[in-house]
């Protein structure tokens, strides 16, 4: 099995920044792409960032140029940079992994969550 562990939420003002961290550990053989979800109180959970393991990225329309995926595949560990946040990024933050455990096919991994908070 594959687990991931998030670090890094809290409460920023506007215009602030955060950075959050997610290390997966357990048997893995392989992890295909890492990203980062967030749902906020009401919504539904959607895809903020995600990139595979060639680095390659992708980010809803609403953070880009202020958010910044990345990943040491080495660690095993995604990170999500968050500049000039705004109240409207208020959400839990969840890490998602595509990966594969030793003796197991490719499935989907996440989080427990981590609370990022936004005051204006």
């Amino acid at each position: 099995q594959v687990q991931l562990v998030e670090s890094g939420g809290g409460l920023v003002q506007a215009g602030g920044s955060l950075r959050v961290s997610c290390a997966a550990s357990g048997s893995i053989f392989s992890i295909d792409v890492m990203g980062w979800y967030r749902q906020a109180p009401g919504k539904q959970r959607e895809l903020v960032a995600r990139i595979t393991s060639g680095g390659s990225t992708n980010y809803v329309d609403s953070v880009k140029g202020r958010f910044t995926i990345s990943r040491d595949n080495a660690k095993n560990t995604v990170y999500l940079q968050m500049n000039s946040l705004k109240p409207e990024d208020t959400a839990v933050y969840y890490c998602h992994a595509f990966a594969s455990a030793y003796g197991l096919g490719y499935d989907n991994y996440w989080g427990q969550g981590t609370q990022v908070t936004v005051s204006s």
